[in-house]
């Protein structure tokens, strides 16, 4: 139903996938400041790991990865978030983003050879 409340340019819903794409952007955004050596860094969201036995499907300890650090090999360096395995161990909005500001700090650490902790002093504290 449109009207002046949702005119037709304004969507009526933002969708869970937007949504994610928001938080992973807002949790970047916040890194970047912090850290500009991160100006270069492609953040993305996948709906879930690649396939495969390789480093893009399961974990080691058999587990399936919340996110994943692919450096760059000619290209810029990336980090994804995979949206449903986050999904999938989160309740509402508020633990999803922790969650995905975790993952991202983690893969941050990796990518900079520093602690989590080093890279949000804030990191593990709920």
């Amino acid at each position: 139903m449109r009207g002046p409340v949702a005119p037709p340019q304004v969507p009526l819903a933002v969708s869970r996938s937007d949504a994610f794409v928001d938080l992973v952007h807002e949790s970047a955004t916040r890194l970047e400041r912090r850290w500009p050596q991160l100006a270069g860094v492609e953040f993305a969201v996948l709906d879930v790991p690649g396939g495969g036995n390789g480093p893009a499907g399961w974990e080691d300890d058999g587990g399936v990865p919340l996110g994943r650090l692919v450096t760059g090999g000619g290209g810029p360096d990336r980090i994804v978030v995979y949206r449903r395995p986050v999904e999938i161990r989160t309740k509402n909005r508020d633990e999803r983003a922790l969650l995905v500001h975790e993952v991202i700090v983690e893969q941050v650490a990796e990518l900079l050879g520093v602690a989590p902790e080093s890279v949000d002093p804030h990191y593990g504290q709920d």
